[in-house]
Formats: structure tokens, sequence, C-alpha cells
């Protein structure tokens, strides 16, 4: 098989990131294929769907980031092998989904349409999938989602957690997390002090 080559936004986050990580949690060699937003026109219309992350595995264009990440981590043992276990896995993973999928419905928006949009979010939703997220953490009896043991439910939440904490998200407190779900919190700041997470991040600067 030729080298995996990942297509996604030049940012350290959103909905390629957990691939990202896994794939180097993993050690696969592949090529992180970035591109600044401006260019996002040109590279919509080489996808399947007019949307990235995409991965190219030999001629094979695959899509939807969910089922990239699934796919990488049984590559590298990230996924559960239980039936049970991967079905909580896979809860986790749509659920963030759906998180983010109410927080990108409000990227086109601006001025006092982006701030109570995005208010309206942090009373509702995304209070409500945090504290949902953080009883699912509590249910691992432990410090991982999954098993007791390093997931890529565990990099779907950091992701996400740490896009939520950034700063660069306008009108989302950075410290609603902390707030809502501290034991949530504590997740991020865990899953960011893994060696694995914390060397990715140092390299990138």
């Amino acid at each position: 098989m030729s080298k995996m080559v990942l297509t996604y936004f030049d940012i350290d986050g959103g909905r390629g990131e957990a691939i990202r990580l896994a794939l180097n949690i993993g050690g696969i060699d592949f090529e992180d294929e970035r591109f600044p937003f401006s260019e996002f026109p040109v590279v919509r219309e080489k996808t399947p769907l007019y949307q990235v992350p995409v991965i190219l595995l030999d001629d094979r264009k695959v899509t939807q980031s969910n089922a990239i990440l699934r796919y990488i981590g049984k590559q590298v043992d990230l996924y559960p092998r239980d039936n049970l276990q991967a079905l909580l896995c896979d809860e986790i993973l749509d659920a963030i989904e759906d998180a983010t999928d109410k927080l990108v419905a409000t990227f086109g928006l601006s001025g006092d349409e982006l701030k109570s949009a995005r208010q309206a979010l942090v009373a509702g939703p995304l209070t409500l999938y945090l504290q949902w997220a953080e009883a699912k953490l509590a249910q691992g009896a432990g410090d991982y989602f999954i098993g007791n043991r390093l997931s890529i439910a565990d990099l779907k939440a950091f992701v996400w957690t740490r896009a939520l904490c950034s700063g660069i998200l306008d009108h989302i407190p950075t410290d609603l997390v902390q707030n809502v779900a501290p034991k949530l919190h504590q997740h991020l700041e865990f899953i960011a002090a893994l060696p694995p997470i914390s060397q990715y991040y140092a390299n990138r600067g």
C-alpha cells in the first residue's frame, strides 16, 4: 500500500485532528496534506462529497471523519475489539459530531447574529453535550472513556474540548468546559499531558 494522504485544513483542530493524532500515536507513515481556508473552494471540488477530511488509500478517496477515525483506530489498537465497548465508543464519536455540527452551523454568521447564536449554544446544546460526555466519562470508572485505556473516543473528546477552551471561537467562554463539566476538563488536561500527545504538539510548535 502506498503512503496514506490525509487532506484537511491547516489547523490544529477540527474534524481531521483526531485522525492525525491516531496516525501519529500508531506510528503510521502518512502525508499530512494541509491547506489554508482560502483554498477550500478549489480543494473541495476534488473530494467525493465536497468536504474534508478525506484520506487517500492507494487510488481510493475515502470521506467521513468518524469512518476514517475508526479505520485508523482499528489499525493502531485504539478502537475496542469488544462489541459493546465499540458501541460505547461510537456513541461518543457520533454525539461529539452532533455537537460539532451545531457549532459549525454558526460559522457563516457575524455581529449580533453570531453572538446571539453562540450564546444560545452555550446555554443549551453545548452545556447539554458537555455534561452528557462528562457522565459517560464517569461511567468508564477511570481516566479514559472506554475500557480504562486510550481510545479514539478520548482523542475525539480531547480535540472537541480543546477547541472550546482555545479562545478562537467568538462568544464561547474559554472556561465553559471547566465550569459545566469539570471532570471533562480534567480529561482534556490528562490527555494533553500524555507523552505522544504532548510531543506531537511540541513538534508542531
